[in-house]
């Protein structure tokens, strides 16, 4: 029983240690990449480019899927949803994998504009640090707003005003609810999920963004029924 006492106690020294040493990393990555673009700089540039779309011009329609398929924990937390990382780790060490992230709204911002997409867990940290000074400095409906101007939604589409006129030659403000909730889908796997490249996936991806919705509140089944039909 000693031995083992002191077996876990080694284990447990060496989980920290590597835990602090990641955590270090992820802070210089984050340290790094904030000096070279400060986060006003980035949040100017982002709201200087061609079709940048203010949060008032969208329909309520689309900010509740997205808000709903993306991280409908998003006007509670501060930056991180530890519940969805919590069940992102569980998932992965059941599958073997690193699938899923349990990134919020907030990570994926920082995620897009300021690290890369590898999945590593030093670019992960960085990212959560970045998530947290984002939340510091700007309120939700600014970083939602940040958001939609930031993803990408397949055909060379970086922003909801490019998508919208893209694929249903409208302004956002414009688009029916079958429209906003087919959207809010699309970024999870662009090239997948692009209407114009797998109408049959695209449909699929919507009526699970639904499902999301009604569980959340944000929908009834009987108005998601109605807008199913409206498309028939």
């Amino acid at each position: 029983m000693k031995y083992l006492k002191k077996i876990l106690l080694i284990l447990l020294l060496i989980i920290l240690s590597i835990t602090a040493l990641l955590v270090g990393k992820g802070y210089e990555m984050y340290r790094e990449a904030i000096k070279e673009t400060p986060l006003e700089e980035k949040v100017n540039e982002i709201k200087s480019r061609e079709n940048y779309t203010e949060l008032s011009e969208l329909p309520e329609t689309y900010i509740n899927a997205v808000i709903s398929v993306e991280d409908h924990r998003f006007y509670k937390h501060s930056g991180i949803d530890v519940i969805a990382i919590g069940r992102a780790v569980v998932n992965n060490i059941k599958t073997m994998s690193f699938a899923e992230g349990g990134s919020t709204i907030t990570q994926q911002i920082a995620k897009n504009e300021y690290f890369t997409q590898e999945k590593k867990m030093t670019r992960k940290i960085a990212e959560v640090f970045m998530a947290f000074k984002i939340e510091k400095n700007y309120d939700k409906d600014e970083i939602l707003e940040l958001y939609i101007n930031t993803i990408y939604f397949g055909n060379g589409y970086y922003n909801i005003k490019d998508a919208a006129m893209g694929y249903f030659g409208k302004l956002p403000k414009d688009m029916t609810d079958s429209e906003c909730i087919m959207l809010a889908g699309i970024p999870n796997a662009p090239s997948v999920y692009a209407p114009t490249e797998n109408p049959d996936l695209a449909k699929q991806r919507q009526k699970q963004v639904m499902l999301k919705m009604i569980k959340y509140g944000y929908l009834t089944e009987e108005e998601a029924e109605k807008i199913i039909n409206e498309d028939a």
